[in-house]
């Protein structure tokens, strides 16, 4: 494998600028910073999910999403490029069948909680729709992108349901709203 950083400390950004994938120059404060921003912060919450004790085939998937998000960064880093592909949306919505597929339905609000990977799991969500704000918003500026917006749609419902999965499978009840 190549070296891909030699130097981690370059200085650049002391100004408050940061480099793109094409080499242009944006301030820190630029809606594609702050959208690569979420979705690095994701991609570190589902890190940090995948440190519990998951089923294997969740591991896996979880796995194979974090690299998905990963090129989803560098498409947010270099205008223009496209990583993200309708097949990628499509793996998702797959996923989404065959999780809910055994769950019960829903008759009350889920609150985040529950067991500890499903409170992580929910977390993984709220970030995730935060970084779908943070693309709709880059796409607002910047003109319409390719499936970053759908991807990081679907990602939050698979969350979601993952989040319910994991409470089942750790034999705990999803913590429900309840009407005062």
């Amino acid at each position: 494998m190549a070296t891909r950083l030699s130097v981690i400390t370059t200085r650049g950004g002391d100004d408050g600028t940061t480099g793109l994938g094409d080499g242009t120059r944006v301030p820190k404060s630029h809606p594609r910073v702050a959208a690569l921003g979420d979705v690095d912060e994701l991609n570190s919450v589902l890190g940090l999910l995948r440190a519990e004790a998951l089923p294997g085939e969740i591991d896996t998937l979880l796995g194979a999403i974090q690299n998905q998000l990963f090129d989803l960064g560098a498409e947010l880093c270099i205008p223009d490029h496209r990583a993200v592909q309708a097949e990628h949306v499509a793996g998702l919505d797959q996923a989404i069948r065959h999780y809910n597929a055994d769950l019960g339905k829903l008759e009350e609000f889920i609150l985040p909680g529950g067991s500890r990977p499903a409170a992580l799991a929910h977390v993984a969500r709220s970030v995730c729709r935060r970084a779908e704000r943070s693309v709709v918003a880059l796409e607002h500026e910047s003109g319409p992108g390719g499936y970053a917006r759908q991807y990081l749609n679907r990602l939050s419902d698979l969350c979601f349901v993952l989040a319910r999965v994991l409470n089942r499978a750790q034999g705990t009840p999803d913590t429900l709203w309840r009407r005062d």
